[in-house]
């Protein structure tokens, strides 16, 4: 898989480890320790828009804790991420907390494309937590004013009680073939004539497999007959975690639903071609595209890929 792909798709799982912090569950609750980590730590820090704060070259720029001593930030106002290999600590916090200012804003998109492993998944991180507690501000149950704790893990509703936990919401997202061709459908909202893999949400009291097959049947009219777990990718945009398959189907005319405006069946010329094109770096106006690089769906269709060229070769 090409390097632009890494932050957010598939790695090998020592590369996986070595680019994820160990987020030291214990040092949550041990505020004194946080602070003693605090003047050394790389601090993450995230515009209301959920934007990092960024160098003249696009690159992560993220602060000493010593560095931010003015203002109302702090460790007791950010987010503890972690440690990342060699025992240093990570925070986030807002913009507004802390006297701090940098040349560029980038978002977590182009710094998937873009940024080392480590500062792509930091940064991952850092916006989901954000996203959440930034709208997580009053209890579900009471309306009451809900107080972070645990450093920023952990919401509290002053009120009743109520403890909020970060959420993460699972999705399946699978390629489907009829053992010749690639099943790939389009939203309208998508650049034109760009394709990718079948979607949707898991619903209350399914198995991922019924997931799998219930999405593929509301969107695309067509069958799973079977389905097999691949791989994961969070996708924190804004906080879900796709759960990737690869699948069989009955080889039925697929059509068009409310989520998608067009889905069609792909041969592996057709595949190739859209990834070539994708490798180009340009759209040239003409013929199909595929996801981008960063995401899980365009790990699938690659994989998809790979097998077909494995089988013709048998």
């Amino acid at each position: 898989m090409s390097q632009a792909a890494r932050p957010f798709a598939f790695v090998e799982a020592d590369a996986a480890w070595r680019a994820a912090l160990d987020r030291a569950d214990h040092l949550r609750t041990q505020p004194e320790a946080l602070s003693g980590l605090w003047p050394q730590a790389r601090i993450v820090v995230l515009d209301a828009s959920g934007n990092a704060l960024a160098d003249d070259d696009g690159a992560l720029r993220a602060p000493l804790g010593r560095e931010l001593s003015d203002g109302p930030g702090g460790p007791g106002a950010a987010i503890f991420l972690g440690l990342d290999g060699e025992g240093g600590a990570w925070f986030a916090i807002d913009a507004e907390l802390v006297a701090f200012d940098a040349p560029r804003r980038v978002d977590l998109r182009a710094a998937a494309a873009h940024w080392p492993l480590l500062h792509a998944s930091v940064f991952a991180q850092a916006r989901a937590l954000q996203f959440w507690r930034n709208r997580n501000r009053f209890c579900g149950v009471c309306g009451g004013a809900v107080g972070f704790e645990r450093a920023g893990w952990l919401g509290r509703c002053g009120q009743c009680g109520t403890e909020h936990y970060p959420r993460t919401d699972p999705a399946v997202i699978v390629a489907v073939s009829d053992g010749e061709r690639l099943l790939l459908g389009r939203q309208a909202a998508w650049p034109p004539r760009r394709f990718s893999v079948i979607a949707g949400f898991v619903e209350p009291g399914e198995s991922l497999e019924q997931t799998v097959a219930r999405e593929v049947l509301e969107e695309t009219g067509v069958r799973v007959r079977d389905c097999r777990y691949l791989g994961s990718q969070p996708w924190p945009f804004p906080g879900a975690l796709m759960l990737g398959f690869e699948a069989r189907a009955e080889a039925g005319e697929p059509h068009s639903s409310e989520e998608l405006e067009e889905v069609r069946w792909f041969t592996l010329e057709e595949i190739r071609a859209a990834i070539a094109r994708g490798e180009r770096g340009a759209d040239d106006g003409e013929g199909y595209l595929l996801s981008p690089s960063i995401s899980i769906s365009r790990w699938l269709i690659e994989h998809w890929r790979l097998a077909a060229e494995e089988r013709l070769r048998r």
